[in-house]
């Protein structure tokens, strides 16, 4: 006798869609300051040390944001949460297009910092929304695609600043008013279709028992204190594996300038090598989402899924090391690709490292202190480089890249000390044997 297996459904692919369009947006509002960098500056005649103090602000909001909007979204809930956050980034996105010529580098910091705490809830809210609605073995995948958006916003920007803004900066106002329309569709088709999926009306009994296989529903919504978090082990080892988050941002907000300074790229002619670089970010993102569930459905533990293919990760991107050395712009954007390849797959897999280990009412929160020192770990890097570009240093960019291929095999072992078995936590953040 034939046995019929019931259809699981999949309206959770529906809810992850949504996490891709908000990040892509996300990315978009970010990237479009380091499209413009080279224009900006000639534009306003900022220096290095000018342009690195605006993003600064960014980053030091965005490590305020991370402490504070995790919090937030755990407290709110993710569908308000959600929206608190995408609202406030989309309105300071949209102020930098007010910023006049005589106020251009307290104005831009002013609107850089409103973006940076508004865009600090994504990851929290988005990751927290995968860990509801996936189980842990479709986890990774699931945010290698959403993970993926961000660099669907870096490859939109290039081409939509350099169809829209004159070399010379005419335009320059617009593409930070674009993201506003799309945030508010955003906005109200989030609020008209996201419940959890417990009580959601178009999940069935069949993906709804899919989604719990190999998790509990979430009953006890009671806030954990943030002294119990910050005292364990596991909560740090993501935190550190987060300060690679400094190498993605020195692609995102350094990429262009480097081409420009290196190779003499204008901004028109900087659509292609981004669109190259983050095309194989993206396929490195979904790759390594995919690997890690590959290798569960092998039967390998998640602990030794999810590091070994995080190793594979810190290997590919040792070739980054060299990218200084490249005398051929495409060289060295193929290059900057492996290593923006294996950073998504990295990032893909560490964001995993949170919900396979804490309860889900943690999740937000601990996603937004790795985020924090994240953002502390690029407000460091800028500062750094910016100083030494303007003092015209020539290794400057020599120890950019050094570093950022060198060093995910660090923290890596850094990992391993914290975190070696990545037994899950209960809710009172104790280990279940």
């Amino acid at each position: 006798m034939n046995v019929i297996k019931a259809k699981i459904g999949n309206y959770r692919f529906r809810i992850l869609a949504l996490l891709l369009f908000a990040t892509t947006i996300n990315y978009f509002d970010r990237s479009i300051i380091g499209v413009m960098a080279p224009t900006l500056q000639k534009l306003f005649n900022w220096s290095n040390n000018d342009y690195a103090n605006i993003l600064i602000s960014f980053q030091a909001a965005y490590a305020i944001g991370m402490l504070t909007m995790g919090g937030i979204i755990d407290r709110l809930g993710t569908k308000i949460g959600y929206t608190v956050s995408i609202g406030i980034w989309s309105a300071f996105g949209m102020l930098h297009a007010l910023v006049t010529p005589a106020f251009s580098i307290i104005g831009f910091s002013l609107a850089r910092f409103g973006l940076g705490f508004g865009e600090a809830g994504n990851f929290p809210a988005a990751i927290k929304t995968v860990a509801e609605w996936f189980p842990k073995k479709e986890r990774a995948y699931a945010t290698g695609i959403f993970n993926a958006a961000t660099s669907l916003g870096a490859i939109a920007a290039p081409f939509v600043v350099g169809w829209i803004v004159e070399e010379d900066g005419t335009n320059w106002q617009i593409p930070f008013l674009i993201t506003g329309a799309l945030s508010t569709i955003w906005i109200i088709i989030w609020l008209s279709t996201y419940k959890k999926p417990e009580v959601h009306p178009k999940v069935s009994p069949e993906e709804l028992a899919h989604i719990n296989s190999d998790s509990e529903v979430e009953t006890d919504t009671v806030k954990i204190p943030w002294i119990k978090i910050i005292k364990k082990r596991q909560a740090w080892a993501f935190a550190i594996a987060k300060t690679t988050d400094a190498v993605w941002w020195f692609y995102l907000f350094w990429g262009a300038k480097f081409l420009s300074d290196t190779f003499d790229l204008k901004l028109k002619d900087i659509g292609l090598p981004f669109f190259i670089m983050y095309f194989m970010a993206d396929i490195g993102s979904i790759f390594g989402g995919y690997l890690s569930g590959y290798f569960i459905n092998k039967g390998w533990s998640i602990n030794k899924s999810r590091k070994v293919t995080l190793l594979l990760c810190a290997l590919l991107i040792l070739p980054v090391s060299y990218v200084a050395f490249a005398e051929n712009k495409w060289v060295a954007v193929f290059l900057i690709g492996i290593g923006a390849a294996g950073h998504q797959a990295w990032s893909a897999n560490i964001f995993t490292l949170v919900p396979d280990v804490f309860p889900k009412k943690a999740i937000a929160t601990i996603i937004g202190l790795g985020g924090m020192v994240g953002a502390v770990a690029s407000i460091i890097s800028n500062k750094i480089l910016g100083s030494l570009l303007d003092n015209a240093d020539n290794t400057a960019y020599f120890w950019a890249f050094l570093v950022a291929g060198s060093c995910y095999l660090v923290v890596l072992g850094f990992i391993q000390l914290l975190m070696p078995s990545m037994t899950p936590l209960n809710d009172d953040l104790q280990e279940i044997r």
